[in-house]
């Protein structure tokens, strides 16, 4: 059953999303239907969410909600687990991957202001499965001044999501731009309205290959 029709028949704890996400979700967690994948969500809200990627993703899963109200923990059931605190505090997203980690799956649906998108996303990113996938949803937020955003403003998500397209392609730039870990950990950027995925696997230097008959005789 697709990830909208689930949506569609959830009776259990509310969710809200914005209906084009649900195709970009599952773009990049289908292949993780059925396996033993750990998931974290930045954001629990009423914890629906939580419920839908469970019932999704099926038994195997683990699931870890963060989310800065402490009335969050009453969402827990078998298979859900939900952490008090900021995004952006680096002690407890370390504790966080100590227990639960290395994450397959990083969704940030939190405080949607641009400085944690792109905090959360530097600390966290490194640390995932070499072959996780990173969604940030809601950066339409970083063209809205009440998030400190605007359209080409610099220290938005969108800027910095930019600039990882160049790093995605360092190889080409010479000395313009070295290659760094994004780089060597990144095979893909995904842009959708108000969603941005990054997919994680090895990514060394590009080769370029040839096979077939000689080149045309173009005298």
């Amino acid at each position: 059953m697709s990830l909208w029709s689930q949506f569609i028949e959830h009776d259990g704890r509310g969710v809200q999303k914005w209906s084009q996400y649900f195709a970009a979700y599952e773009n990049h967690l289908a292949r993780f239907e059925g396996r033993p994948v750990r998931l974290l969500e930045i954001g629990v809200n009423r914890g629906g969410s939580l419920q839908l990627w469970k019932k999704y993703l099926g038994p195997r899963a683990i699931i870890v909600g963060l989310d800065i109200d402490p009335a969050c923990k009453q969402v827990e059931e078998p298979q859900i687990h939900v952490r008090i605190g900021s995004q952006t505090d680096t002690a407890l997203l370390q504790s966080i991957d100590d227990e639960f980690g290395p994450f397959d799956v990083v969704l940030d649906d939190g405080s949607h202001q641009n400085a944690h998108q792109i905090a959360t996303m530097e600390f966290l990113y490194p640390r995932m499965s070499p072959t996780g996938v990173y969604l940030v949803e809601d950066v339409h937020t970083s063209y809205m001044e009440r998030y400190a955003g605007g359209l080409h403003r610099e220290g938005t998500f969108i800027e910095r999501a930019k600039h990882l397209i160049d790093e995605l392609h360092a190889d080409y730039a010479g000395e313009a731009l070295a290659p760094s870990a994004f780089t060597r950990s990144t095979t893909s950027l995904h842009f959708y309205d108000s969603v941005v995925a990054f997919e994680r696997a090895p990514h060394p230097q590009a080769v370029s290959v040839d096979r077939g008959h000689p080149p045309l005789n173009r005298k």
